[in-house]
């Protein structure tokens, strides 16, 4: 499964059109942030493709749960929000 990183960097709408196309081909999509900043883009991207995919008769919502990840051998704590339908 693919799963969409985010930095604080990410243009929005990008993000948001990487995460309509890859709900619109598997129906499931998680995106991960680390950081205040990062977070930040991957919520204001979700908001965005919710209204892109709501244009294609998809109503979904974002579960948001948090995941250790290991980046430099150090174990970082990341914000991973599931895609689903509702």
């Amino acid at each position: 499964m693919d799963i969409i990183k985010v930095s604080g960097k990410s243009r929005t709408s990008a993000v948001a059109g990487a995460i309509a196309g890859v709900f619109r081909e598997q129906r499931h999509v998680e995106v991960q942030a680390i950081g205040a900043s990062a977070i930040n883009q991957a919520v204001k991207a979700l908001a965005l493709s919710r209204n892109y995919l709501a244009e294609d008769g998809f109503n979904v919502v974002f579960v948001p749960e948090f995941v250790d990840v290991e980046i430099d051998q150090k174990v970082r704590t990341a914000i991973k929000f599931v895609v689903e339908e509702r």
